[in-house]
């Protein structure tokens, strides 16, 4: 890599490369190969692990490093994409356009254009720095993070660390920035549990209820007994936790039949008074105490992945806002709201931090992002580098 080279023009040809690369989860089409090739000319030694699951499709996964010594900066990311959609594209989804200012495609935003920033930022840093740089880099870069996540990162994690892998602090490239680059930095992420409830009753004529056990008034009590009290009013660094019924099903096509079975489905996100387990003791406790001897039922809750955690701020997080700062003139928010991450599984690897391009179009049509805003996420993950590893 040249030492003169355009670190913002470099971001963008590595964004469009990575968005012609039609990798819908969970195919890669050339996507993590783009990734290797910008690196392994930097000195990186990089290894391409493919995992495997039974009743899953394998995911190919790429890590790379420079360095040995400690410490040492993970950048983190996905090069899956979600699906296109049925609507028609200004743009091909796949072709990487420019156009008034913006990249079109899908990935533009969550997440091939903020891997390519961090490619181009830390390319250009070590083309300046050269053998001047103690510690170590290496990106985690994963193709399982839009489909199940099962043979993605958190495989990844634990083939890195049986090899001796160790890291200090993660910067995961999702775009975290609701409107503006520079809004917001998510120092962690709410948990998550889903459960299915299912009341029992039994069938019968609707003209003789007496022959029969409307499951439905019972369903209605339990999923009342589940939100009408708040399960808590957040937490130092979390609003309070929501849970949200999704579906309420019968079944039934028939209107002079009261049907046997109502089932709902609900998801919980949930802040850090709760685990899944202290969760799922509370939500059956209230169940329990609402259907008494009068509602039968049966309740399910899911296996859950997604803890809620946090990264408490520190000198790293303190960093990384000074380096937003000095780029875009905001301070950003230190938030903890959204969906789940692959945060969840790096954290159990060392701290974790989120900070990105604008998400407002990720898995719209069109989506796209502003290329000034690939430019300045560039030179925000270049302060961080230079900070992260001063001048000896």
């Amino acid at each position: 890599m040249p030492a003169d080279h355009d670190a913002p023009d470099l971001a963008l040809r590595l964004a469009q490369d990575l968005i012609r690369c039609p990798s819908v989860t969970p195919e890669d089409r050339g996507a993590l190969d783009v990734v290797a090739e910008a690196l392994r000319p930097a000195g990186f030694a990089i290894a391409r692990p493919v995992f495997s699951e039974p009743g899953y499709p394998d995911t190919p996964n790429l890590y790379a490093r420079i360095g040995r010594e400690a410490p040492c900066l993970l950048f983190a990311g996905h090069t899956d994409v979600v699906p296109t959609g049925e609507a028609a594209w200004r743009h091909g989804p796949f072709d990487g356009t420019v156009a008034d200012g913006m990249l079109y495609g899908r990935g533009a935003a969550d997440m091939k254009g903020g891997i390519a920033c961090m490619l181009a930022a830390t390319l250009t840093f070590l083309a300046r720095r050269g053998a001047n740089r103690p510690g170590s880099i290496a990106f985690l870069i994963t193709g399982d993070e839009e489909g199940p996540a099962v043979n993605g990162t958190v495989k990844l994690l634990d083939w890195a660390r049986a090899r001796g892998e160790r890291f200090d602090h993660c910067l995961l490239g999702e775009p975290t920035n609701p409107g503006r680059l520079g809004e917001m930095i998510k120092i962690g992420r709410r948990g998550s549990l889903t459960g299915k409830l299912m009341v029992l009753g039994r069938q019968g004529h609707v003209a003789y209820p007496h022959k029969a056990d409307n499951p439905i008034p019972g369903l209605l009590r339990l999923a009342s007994a589940l939100i009408v009290q708040p399960l808590d009013s957040g937490t130092a660094h979390f609003d309070a936790s929501n849970l949200e019924f999704t579906t309420i099903d019968v079944g039934n096509p028939a209107t002079n039949v009261i049907p046997a079975t109502a089932r709902a489905t609900f998801n919980v996100r949930f802040n850090d008074d709760w685990t899944a387990e202290s969760l799922g003791a509370e939500i059956r406790a209230r169940l329990e105490r609402a259907a008494g001897n009068a509602v039968r039922f049966t309740l399910d809750l899911q296996p859950s992945n997604a803890p809620a955690f946090l990264t408490r701020p520190d000198a790293f997080v303190d960093l990384v806002v000074e380096a937003i700062r000095a780029e875009t003139g905001l301070t950003p928010t230190l938030s903890t709201t959204g969906g789940t991450s692959d945060a969840r599984f790096i954290k159990d690897a060392c701290a974790v931090i989120e900070f990105g391009l604008v998400g407002e179009t990720m898995h719209q049509v069109d989506e796209h992002v502003a290329v000034a805003d690939l430019e300045r996420l560039t030179a925000i993950y270049g302060r961080v580098l230079e900070a992260y590893f001063p001048d000896s």
